[in-house]
């Protein structure tokens, strides 16, 4: 194994940063002050090709895999302007429909996601189903050659900025709701009649908001369908493998953006006649911080060589374990900066309080840290299952 990225990669990153140093905590605290998305940087990232750098360069993408697109939410993120929607659009959607769409619904999402000009949510969560996706009850049924699409979904990030959504649900003639989730893959446009959605007001300052939707008998063409039908799990693992991929990667970006304020902070303020870094209890947690840090990060990018490599299985048991690695990370990381900076650690100029709920959003979305335990005890120790 090489743990020296490539001479592309390396540029990538530094074309990233530079790019997130132009924005910043600022801009996106301007932005979450004013209630306002972050287009200006979302658009200029597409149009610089990072968004859609791992999609196929047939469809306007850049070819290259997930490594390289954790890669950009990573500096993004630590330049202090994480952007969920990539762990959402390019990630899942962009990453679906270039696995299992046909050419011609490649054509039609593909281009705009990889540029940015189209956003695809995805709504997989239910208020009676929680983690268990297998409760899901969003049911299609049809309608001669269409699909009438009802159901609720909750927690969906970004709506009122996307094209469309990318519906999990389940068709009517199949198992009727009962039984295991064999899910059918529905990408809906987000001015469809029947569909609505509601904003969940949140206490997270954070740009993209959360969205409760309701789709009563939303009418969608046979071409909605993503990928083939009672494709048991294996069409939205290809999704939910890069979805906590990418959310190591916002994690692993929100940590060092943490503990480079605490660092910067440690040595420059000097109390007693020394720098405060030069004392031990400030110095040895952030060195622990450090060492949980890389090892994270290396656990991301086992994570994303294994899911470009298409080696899934292996991937999901990396990519669960990084997403709980670097949410933790996260977590320690604005605690331990927090601390650092003392009564500073709370001023709107160092960007310290409000990370503090940000980086613990990670502990339990896109999936819980108990979920993860859930997972490697069963899968990767083989215990008995637990529910």
């Amino acid at each position: 194994m090489n743990f020296t990225e490539t001479e592309e990669q390396q540029a990538l990153r530094r074309a990233v940063a530079d790019l997130g140093s132009r924005y910043g905590f600022v801009y996106t605290r301007s932005k979450v002050k004013s209630g306002q998305p972050t287009d200006e940087l979302w658009l200029e990232a597409g149009k610089l090709g990072f968004l859609g750098v791992n999609l196929p360069e047939a469809y306007g993408g850049g070819g290259g895999g997930m490594y390289e697109l954790a890669l950009v939410l990573e500096e993004l993120s630590a330049a202090g302007c994480s952007q969920l929607m990539m762990v959402v659009s390019p990630a899942i959607c962009g990453t679906v429909i270039a696995r299992f769409g046909t050419d011609a619904q490649k054509q039609r999402w593909l281009p705009g996601i990889s540029d940015g000009s189209i956003i695809m949510a995805f709504g997989i969560t239910e208020p009676d189903a929680g983690s268990n996706s297998h409760k899901i009850t969003t049911t299609a049924r049809r309608d001669g050659t269409d699909w009438l699409l009802s159901g609720r979904k909750i927690y969906v990030s970004g709506v009122d900025r996307a094209d469309a959504v990318l519906i999990v649900g389940r068709a009517a003639d199949g198992n009727n709701g009962k039984g295991r989730l064999k899910p059918v893959l529905f990408a809906m446009p987000t001015d469809s009649p029947g569909f609505e959605y509601r904003a969940i007001e949140m206490d997270i300052a954070m740009t993209d908001k959360q969205f409760l939707l309701f789709m009563d008998d939303v009418r969608l063409p046979p071409d909605a369908v993503i990928g083939e039908r009672d494709a048991a799990m294996a069409q939205l693992f290809a999704g939910l493998n890069p979805e906590r991929i990418m959310a190591s990667a916002l994690s692993v970006g929100i940590a060092r953006y943490a503990l480079d304020k605490a660092v910067r902070y440690a040595k420059e303020r000097s109390v007693w006649g020394a720098p405060i870094g030069s004392h031990q209890g400030l110095a040895h947690p952030l060195a622990q911080v450090k060492i949980e840090l890389e090892q994270a990060k290396l656990m991301m990018q086992k994570a994303a060589t294994l899911y470009d490599l298409g080696a899934d299985l292996a991937a999901g048991e990396a990519a669960n374990m990084a997403k709980y690695a670097a949410a933790e990370v996260a977590v320690r990381a604005t605690d331990q900066a927090v601390q650092t900076l003392g009564g500073n650690g709370f001023a709107s100029e160092y960007g310290l309080g409000a990370l503090l709920a940000t980086a613990r959003v990670g502990r339990v979305a896109p999936i819980s840290r108990e979920m993860v335990l859930n997972y490697v005890a069963q899968t990767s120790l083989g215990l008995p299952k637990s529910y």
